[in-house]
């Protein structure tokens, strides 16, 4: 599992959850209570951070392109 996008319970927000994002340091994502994942919040009245996204995404993938998180 890598990514996905949810809607959180309480405030039916969206967001984008980073399985490996204990891995991820970026101002905007937040842990939480998660010891291994983070998430990206995704206001849903305002336009998509882009180049955010994009960046995290890349970021993510190199974790397993450069064989920091194994692929099974």
């Amino acid at each position: 599992m890598f990514c996905y996008l949810w809607i959180d319970k309480k405030s039916q927000e969206p967001y984008i959850l980073f399985v490996e994002g204990n891995n991820l340091d970026h101002p905007m994502l937040e842990a939480g209570s998660r010891k291994r994942m983070k998430t990206l919040p995704v206001p849903a009245n305002q336009d998509l951070p882009i180049e955010t996204i994009q960046q995290l995404f890349n970021e993510a993938l190199d974790l397993y392109r450069n064989g920091t998180i194994p692929v099974k």
